[in-house]
């Protein structure tokens, strides 16, 4: 990076970042121990919360220069957000981390290959549903024209990194995409809530059953639910990777489309996209005509798992499953930044025939953190290891999950340590609807 740039970015970092903000953390370490990357690192202070932050402010004091160093420090954090609940001093370490990425991504100079690739990803693909799911029926012809068996059988996936060969091997069946989809569906008890439904942009073509099952289940607990047919992608992805403006433009989108409904929450069963949606009216504080907007949508954001047990759905409906242990892997995202744990340990213990086991370190990164596994597969691969060796000891047959990066990191694990024949992992809102069928069956006869 020349110098001019540097120095533009250091002076968008003294226009830009918090200062309070940065000031706030006091360095007392507390975060040191919840931070996988410094672990993983043999403690190094430079990838931990404290050491980022102080690289931060020493950007902006002009102290150093943001060269490689800097960028590869902030690249290599998770934003996982362990460090959030554990800081004494309350510092929204996420925030700025955002606002560092964006800062540097908007101003260093980029090949012509990763300007494309970068458009094409955030402008072209994600804010796109006929897109997402143009790709989604193509990845579906992959897997089922045979291509993917030949691929396989003959080796022509050697040719990709390791890691990304072990992600072909964890991708699920993608359903068939469906040319129409119902906007309104109605509860099928009585109804005790009005709510809209956020379907996503990965889970509504790749992970498109379990937005159906998430339905049911809210149909179930009593709940008119509403899909309002012109959301978009939530903008976490764009947010985390430096593409803040292009955020700011889905998330107007979004509030636009979820205004239209007149419901009492807005449920999400991806805990990266809950956590972003919940954060729209820091996103969008600066701009008048959305401030007071943004703060009533994100007031309304709510997990699945949270109104499931706030509607009694576990203690109204009859759950039950084959004998066998489960554990659970946090979603980093509903954890941190949503503050949901609780719920969802609620709803697997409530499942007859289902022992509950707590993994050790669940709140702990598996190493997915959105596209991480693909852009800094070494560290995420290095985290995934420790996860399993701990998942392995729980003896689970399997590992309930409530966001989808995650589900496919544990799916990549148990491939990766030799579990495939005894675990599975699978989403919470899964689960659940297998629950239902099975205790519904084995209550009829």
């Amino acid at each position: 990076m020349n110098s001019s740039k540097q120095k533009e970015i250091q002076q968008k970092f003294q226009q830009q970042m918090d200062e309070k903000e940065l000031l706030n953390c006091m360095r007392c370490g507390f975060c040191l121990p919840s931070c996988p990357t410094y672990i993983e690192s043999g403690q190094q202070e430079t990838h931990s919360p404290r050491g980022r932050i102080a690289l931060m402010k020493a950007v902006r004091d002009g102290v150093i220069e943001p060269d490689e160093d800097v960028e590869h420090s902030l690249n290599l954090c998770l934003g996982c957000r362990a460090c959030e609940p554990v800081c004494p001093s309350g510092v929204k370490y996420g925030r700025l981390l955002e606002d560092a990425r964006d800062i540097i991504q908007q101003h260093k100079k980029q090949s012509f290959p990763v300007k494309w690739m970068r458009r094409a990803v955030f402008k072209g693909l994600f804010p796109s549903q006929s897109r997402m799911r143009q790709t989604a029926s193509l990845l579906r012809f992959y897997q089922t024209s045979g291509l993917q068996t030949a691929a396989r059988k003959t080796g022509m996936l050697k040719v990709l990194p390791s890691h990304l060969q072990l992600m072909e091997q964890a991708l699920p069946k993608v359903p068939r995409q469906k040319k129409s989809r119902l906007t309104e569906y109605k509860a099928t008890s009585p109804a005790r809530k009005r709510v809209a439904f956020f379907s996503g942009c990965l889970m509504d073509t790749v992970f498109s059953s379990t937005n159906e099952a998430t339905i049911q289940l809210l149909q179930l607990s009593g709940c008119d639910v509403v899909v309002p047919p012109i959301q978009t992608c939530c903008g976490a992805l764009h947010g985390h990777s430096g593409e803040k403006e292009q955020a700011k433009q889905l998330a107007k989108q979004n509030i636009e489309a979820f205004e239209e409904a007149d419901v009492d929450a807005i449920v999400m069963n991806a805990g990266g996209c809950g956590a972003f949606l919940s954060d729209y009216d820091h996103l969008l504080q600066d701009d008048p005509a959305f401030q007071k907007r943004s703060e009533a949508f994100s007031k309304k954001i709510t997990d699945i798992s949270d109104i499931l047990v706030e509607l009694e759905f576990h203690r109204r409906i009859p759950l039950a499953l084959p004998e066998q242990v489960i554990t659970y892997q946090d979603s980093c995202h509903l954890r941190n930044g949503m503050g949901v744990q609780g719920a969802p340990r609620v709803l697997m213990k409530a499942i007859h025939g289902v022992s509950f086991k707590e993994m050790k370190d669940a709140d702990r990164c598996c190493g997915s953190a959105g596209i991480y596994n693909i852009l800094q597969p070494k560290m995420s691969m290095q985290i995934l290891d420790h996860k399993m060796t701990e998942a392995s000891l729980s003896t689970a047959a399997a590992i309930v999950t409530s966001n989808p990066g995650c589900q496919l990191q544990m799916v990549a694990g148990i491939k990766r340590s030799g579990h495939s024949s005894s675990m599975r992992a699978v989403h919470l809102a899964d689960f659940l609807l297998e629950a239902v069928q099975y205790g519904k069956e084995a209550s009829s006869s």
